[in-house]
């Protein structure tokens, strides 16, 4: 695994659910707008 160091404000944990051909995460309405970065933590089931 590798190690990545980011610098914000808020952390949530959620998990990514199917939508369509992709996949979604879910954050809090507060967010909207803001930039973001999405980090994969553990091996994917495919």
């Amino acid at each position: 695994m590798d190690r990545h160091e980011i610098e914000g404000h808020e952390v949530i944990e959620g998990e990514v659910k199917p939508t369509g051909n992709g996949a979604h995460v879910l954050v809090p309405k507060r967010w909207r707008g803001a930039d973001v970065k999405i980090v994969r933590t553990s091996e994917s089931d495919e």
